[in-house]
């Protein structure tokens, strides 16, 4: 990609909202030449990253963090600044669900109105975050006219993978759309500096939409994966089994692996787009089934866990449960616990098991935010096995590829249990010490509890 001269018109931007997509963004475009105005309202999140720390773990982000501040290309602000020489101001705070499970427009609102503040004529405003469809059109646009400044507005959807972020933006073809033409295409110039291929639609709504289908998209295939583990939960048959032969040379079929379906997109994104859907008088069926069926997996399998369980002699009424791997996923390696399924399965598992003694461990996540879930903190492996009766695997982090499971299944309480959400390892294949089992998700049938095969 070209590196962009000072006297390139639109040098200097604003990013409003420094969490995962904001900053990663942010450095990104510093590292290509940009001088980068970045905003963000929490204090503590902004006396880290004027030291150059972020308060999220992206492998290097904090050394590209500190060469742009070294560069002099990023500074921190609390607020814009007033005689802010940037043109480009670019929205990405988060956009959460509200507790009546519709998406709150106030973090938009109020971030428009504080573009509205400073804004120039001839400004360029980008949104980024994740927004209900027409909230670009229906609700910015409106809060900058009143400034009445002629401006350009687009919307450019963030897509990148956590743990993957800082490579993707320099890969992954960047969607554009404008409210007008000139919109689009002054946009899309900005994007092209840091991405070799930009994509423009026809109009912010398509991009608005591209963003959400996307995401919902992901939701359903997963809940198809977890409806067949369900399926052959029943029959007493692999889902990994048939998942994997099913697709082998056979394009046609590309089924994920079942698993817990969480995140910080996942979790509201169809939410999101049924919401913006059903206001045109469009019911989304597909898009809501399968994030109920991504929700109600921990309240099954939690009841599972407790049904066989009740069938082992001398498994206690308060047992140790240590639930391994809180982060909403293990690859690419994250410590992000927003939308993470640890908090429904840990309140489900509460709920079979009331007397129990719950332990957390996570590789990526600091022991005061283990702590914070209600769960005792464990330093490693090995000591969140130790002793326990029940062991739930929640991601698929490496250590967990790893670890030396036999080994560590002598070190469980007896009768003792571990349940894998993610098929690490093959029942079949497993030598574990007398008095422990073994089962995987959709892999029931063939799973082994302490002295007998299980029956799905």
């Amino acid at each position: 990609m070209p590196h962009l001269k000072d006297n390139f018109r639109d040098s200097h931007v604003c990013i409003i909202g420094l969490g995962y997509v904001g900053l990663t963004l942010a450095t990104v475009m510093a590292g290509s030449g940009f001088h980068v105005t970045g905003i963000e309202i929490r204090p503590d999140v902004l006396e880290l990253l004027r030291v150059g720390k972020p308060h999220f773990f992206e492998p290097g982000l904090e050394g590209r963090l500190k060469k742009a501040i070294h560069d002099r290309r990023m500074e921190f602000f609390s607020e814009i600044p007033v005689g802010c020489r940037a043109t480009v101001f670019i929205i990405t705070v988060g956009t959460p669900l509200g507790i009546d499970g519709r998406s709150r427009m106030d973090p938009i609102l109020v971030t428009a109105r504080q573009v509205a503040k400073v804004l120039k004529q001839g400004d360029v405003v980008i949104l980024r975050s994740t927004v209900k469809l027409g909230t670009t059109r229906h609700f910015v646009l409106p809060t900058l006219q009143e400034t009445g400044m002629a401006f350009d507005l687009a919307f450019c959807p963030e897509r990148t993978l956590e743990g993957k972020a800082l490579v993707e933006l320099r890969q992954l073809p960047q969607i554009v759309g404008g409210l007008n033409l000139a919109s689009t295409i002054r946009a899309s110039q900005i994007f092209q500096f840091i991405t070799p291929t930009v994509v423009r639609v026809s109009d912010v709504e398509t991009a608005e939409m591209v963003k959400l289908i996307d995401n919902a998209n992901r939701d359903i295939m997963f809940a198809y994966a977890n409806e067949v583990a369900r399926g052959c939960d029943a029959l007493g048959i692999s889902a990994v089994e048939v998942i994997q032969a099913g697709k082998l040379g056979y394009s046609r079929t590309n089924l994920p692996m079942p698993g817990p379906v969480g995140g910080p997109c996942l979790e509201k994104d169809p939410y999101i787009l049924a919401e913006g859907l059903q206001e045109l008088g469009i019911s989304p069926e597909i898009t809501l089934v399968a994030r109920h069926i991504n929700e109600r997996q921990p309240i099954e399998v939690a009841a599972y866990l407790s049904e066989q369980t009740r069938g082992l002699a001398g498994f206690p009424d308060e047992p140790v449960i240590s639930l391994m791997g809180l982060a909403f996923k293990g690859q690419p390696v994250t410590d992000d616990l927003r939308g993470t399924m640890a908090k429904p399965v840990l309140a489900a598992l509460k709920s079979e098991f009331p007397n129990g003694q719950f332990r957390g461990y996570d590789a990526m996540v600091a022991r005061d935010e283990i702590a914070k879930f209600g769960l005792n903190p464990c330093a490693s492996i090995e000591e969140a096995m130790a002793g326990a009766h029940l062991v739930v695997i929640l991601n698929n982090h490496p250590d967990f590829l790893a670890m030396p499971v036999e080994v560590l299944s002598g070190t469980l309480a007896k009768p003792g249990l571990i349940y894998d959400f993610w098929n690490i390892f093959s029942a079949d294949e497993l030598s574990l010490a007398d008095g422990v089992g073994y089962v995987a998700l959709g892999s029931h049938g063939r799973g082994i509890l302490p002295g007998k095969h299980i029956r799905g």
